[in-house]
């Protein structure tokens, strides 16, 4: 049987166009080994004349942050009748709002941050929880846009006035949560090998995820056998609970502190992890024996519509 025709939609124009240009050449090279035929596309507003004109088998959809990962691509797709890897139309337009997938999460029993959910020029007139807290994006990524507040901080951060400002008008305010950063992401229907991540940094942000020697990947994460599991159960919960398709991965806090609340709390689930030779779910899919080339070629077999 001949191999599909696949299109790797790539790049577009998010706040994480560069990182969705490396996970999609990474792709599309691993495919390109396997003796698949590729075209690849950086995503722009003329993506559907373009797919109409490439005619691809299937697409698998590397793009990070919107319009790819919000279930507006995955829609276009729907309509296409192009068969698409990863989460469908409303598992991805829940996952992306993050106030949205919080809701979904605390009613499947997957405990998340509480915290408010503002426009950005009200959190930053006053601290509207105490420090210290985290303000985010409602519907970004790859930490862009984040800011964590402490005691040391007299005001909240006044980049949220400032009038070029690209990203969501909408941001979360959620307390801080102390401890040891956990991720682990689902294939399908199993949950993946869990990873802590260890930086220099005060959190995992942009740099720290995507510059060589950012952070380091502790994996298998050293925690004791109930919460290595219990990590893995509430990621595949969550990726149920979203209705998420594929691959997703889930990001955690473990409060394992001196006198810390011991909590295990879901920040947020991602439904286009990132691909490229520092991300995390390539790092997780080895642990279990899956080279990088058959994780990809995993995501094309299992595309489908009506995700």
């Amino acid at each position: 049987m001949s191999k599909p025709h696949v299109a790797v939609l790539m790049g577009g124009w998010s706040a994480e166009r560069k990182v969705s240009l490396a996970s999609g050449t990474a792709c599309a090279d691993a495919l390109e080994g396997l003796g698949y035929r590729i075209t690849r596309i950086d995503v722009g507003r003329d993506i559907g004349e373009r797919l109409a004109a490439v005619r691809p088998d299937v697409v698998l959809n590397v793009t990070h942050g919107r319009p790819g990962e919000d279930g507006t691509l995955a829609g276009l797709l729907e309509v296409m009748k192009i068969p698409y890897t990863h989460s469908g139309v409303l598992a991805s337009a829940l996952a992306m709002d993050k106030a949205m997938a919080k809701r979904m999460l605390a009613q499947a029993g997957v405990a998340v941050p509480g915290g408010v959910r503002v426009h950005r020029r009200e959190a930053a007139r006053e601290h509207l929880i105490p420090r210290p807290y985290v303000v985010k994006p409602n519907a970004e990524g790859s930490s862009i846009g984040v800011f964590i507040v402490t005691a040391e901080h007299e005001h909240p951060p006044q980049e949220l006035n400032s009038a070029d400002w690209a990203l969501d008008e909408t941001v979360l305010v959620e307390p801080f949560i102390a401890g040891r950063e956990l991720t682990c992401a689902v294939m399908g229907d199993r949950a993946l090998a869990v990873i802590e991540i260890v930086q220099d940094n005060r959190f995992y942000d942009y740099e720290a995820k995507y510059a060589p020697g950012g952070s380091r990947h502790l994996i298998p994460a050293p925690l004791k056998p109930n919460i290595y599991s219990e990590v893995q159960r509430l990621s595949l919960a969550a990726h149920q609970a979203l209705g998420c398709k594929g691959v997703s991965r889930a990001d955690f806090r473990y409060d394992d502190t001196p006198g810390g609340t011991g909590a295990l709390v879901c920040l947020e689930v991602n439904t286009q992890p990132g691909m490229t030779g520092t991300s995390l779910v390539p790092d997780m899919a080895a642990h279990e024996g899956i080279s990088f080339a058959e994780l990809v070629e995993w995501m094309v077999l299992d595309a489908s519509l009506d995700r």
